[in-house]
């Protein structure tokens, strides 16, 4: 077992695949604190929730694992999972988003800035964490989902695309717009111009 936990998430699916169910008890110890802090940040709060999500996510991990492309990324796979099952949550529940539980909100806005759109400088009276989570929930759901990989999740432009299933370019295009979408939205709080 000591030798299977240092394989690659790409090998540890090839075992999988010819059915040693100890690389599933791998993937799940390494994906299980990522995927709840993701499916915390996109807006799953209540415990009860998040594991029920988590268990549903790797059971189709299991099921699945034969149409895993071994092209792409398994981590971008495997948060493209757990993108469409917390989408179906929240559409099955008729409900938005309840919070991000986002510990590190301040850290990421600086992150967030381009020289385009200075946030810091222009709300820099008193941000905190518990005001971006709140301001993030009131985003469009597809520029949340993009800020969240993309600064929350430190997923780059390639994974992204492959997670919600868009051109790369698009990426970029809604990162631009949730920027614009994010600072306008703060200003409103401000009342700055």
């Amino acid at each position: 077992m000591t030798d299977i936990v240092h394989k690659t998430d790409e090998e540890l699916s090839v075992l999988l695949m010819a059915s040693d169910y100890s690389a599933m008890a791998v993937l799940i110890d390494r994906y299980q604190a990522p995927l709840t802090r993701y499916l915390r940040r996109i807006g799953v709060y209540k415990e009860e929730d998040v594991k029920d999500l988590l268990q549903d996510i790797f059971i189709k991990i299991y099921k699945n694992i034969n149409s895993f492309n071994k092209d792409l990324s398994f981590s971008s796979w495997v948060y493209r999972i757990s993108h469409n099952e917390a989408i179906s949550f929240f559409r099955k529940n008729k409900a938005r988003p309840e919070g991000n539980m986002i510990d590190d909100s301040e850290e990421v806005l600086f992150k967030i800035e381009d020289e385009s759109i200075d946030l810091a400088e222009e709300i820099d009276q008193g941000l905190n964490g518990k005001l971006l989570q709140e301001v993030m929930l009131e985003l469009d759901q597809k520029y949340r989902d993009v800020l969240v990989l993309r600064y929350f999740e430190d997923r780059d432009y390639e994974n992204i695309s492959d997670i919600l299933q868009i051109p790369k370019g698009s990426v970029a295009t809604l990162i631009h717009r949730a920027k614009n979408q994010l600072k306008e939205k703060m200003k409103k709080i401000w009342k700055i111009k």
